[in-house]
């Protein structure tokens, strides 16, 4: 009798737990992804102007998850429209696994994203404004930077960290003009015998408010020269009561050839002007000012510190009637330190996310 009750109980207790649904976890894919097409009109000095239309993205993210901590996640991202002759690129910029174990530990490992910078790890156009990326994340922080590594991650007490080892940059390829962008090697065949090493932290508890840094250091190689770098950057960015202020300034330093060191900061401002008239589509006009230098400090001095030292102006407009699709404006000017050439850009664009 006493046999048959407790049979009757473990089946009663098994069937109570299948039964509730926060113990029981379904396998499931996740689609999602971004594009941008872009007009953009630029007049470079005395040259003619030039505009072209150019479909700049198409990306699709995949994911899976197997459990509640265990998943994986992708990126692929066709550029320009189509691949042929050296034009257009076909790229995985994120393939990794990953494991959450709780808001305070996770970790991934894979093709990811350096967490240097606002941009390179959320760069789908509805969180940036201007048409086009900053150029802050082109030329100091080289957004998009994908490569080969793992991270370590997480949240205490409203600070967010992430530590990471990531594949290294190729110094052969560091130049005056682009400082560290030509040196990203893409997941394709790095040299592992050297990693680039970072540091992360952003404090979240003031609402709408980020504000942190980073710190990375990488003794990079090429074929024919070796050069240590370090990347230091600080960035904010405020979101509450209609307005968006955005603040990046990043340091990156050589300790061998030419080249000693790169630096530049931008500044954006907007307010959502819908608020005045109770819509719900988001009108944002903002500025922006940027001041780059990619070649800030070199062996030589004089004329190549001034030829790639330029200061930028931009007024523009953000129009969201969701906040997943973004129709943007904007007019900016380029000066050169050099010789105060000016260059000039009109561009148009419409964004999506999903």
């Amino acid at each position: 009798m006493k046999l048959k009750l407790t049979i009757a109980l473990v089946i009663l207790f098994t069937q109570f737990i299948h039964s509730q649904d926060f113990n029981f976890f379904e396998p499931k894919v996740t689609i999602g992804g971004y594009g941008e097409l872009h007009y953009n009109n630029e007049k470079i000095g005395d040259a003619p102007s030039n505009a072209i239309w150019d479909f700049h993205r198409f990306v699709l993210f995949f994911g899976y998850s197997w459990s509640e901590k265990w998943s994986f996640k992708s990126e692929v991202e066709f550029e320009h429209n189509f691949v042929k002759n050296g034009q257009g690129e076909l790229a995985l910029e994120q393939a990794y696994v990953n494991y959450h174990h709780s808001d305070e530990f996770g970790f991934n490992i894979g093709v990811i994203l350096p967490s240097i910078g606002l941009i390179n790890e959320y760069h789908e156009p509805p969180l940036f404004f201007g048409t086009e990326r900053p150029v802050y994340h082109n030329l100091i922080i080289p957004t998009t930077w994908f490569g080969s590594g793992a991270s370590v991650y997480g949240n205490v007490k409203g600070f967010d960290y992430r530590v990471m080892i990531f594949e290294t940059l190729n110094s052969d390829k560091f130049s005056l003009s682009q400082g560290i962008r030509g040196g990203r090697m893409k997941g394709y065949k790095t040299d592992a015998s050297r990693l680039l090493y970072s540091i992360r932290l952003d404090y979240l508890n003031i609402p709408g408010l980020k504000i942190g840094g980073s710190f990375s250091f990488n003794n990079a190689k090429g074929d024919s020269t070796q050069v240590d770098v370090t990347i230091a950057e600080i960035h904010a960015k405020y979101t509450a009561n209609n307005i968006t202020a955005v603040f990046e300034f990043g340091n990156i330093s050589y300790n061998n050839g030419e080249l000693k060191a790169s630096r530049g900061y931008y500044f954006d401002l907007g307010y959502n002007v819908a608020s005045f008239f109770d819509l719900n589509t988001k009108i944002t006009p903002f500025i922006r000012y940027s001041d780059i230098n990619t070649a800030a400090e070199t062996i030589s001095g004089g004329e190549k510190e001034k030829r790639y030292h330029f200061t930028e102006w931009m007024i523009g407009l953000d129009v969201k009637p969701i906040d997943n699709v973004v129709f943007k404006v904007d007019y900016s000017e380029q000066t050169r330190k050099l010789d105060d050439r000016k260059s000039k850009f009109i561009n148009f664009g419409v964004g999506y996310m999903f």
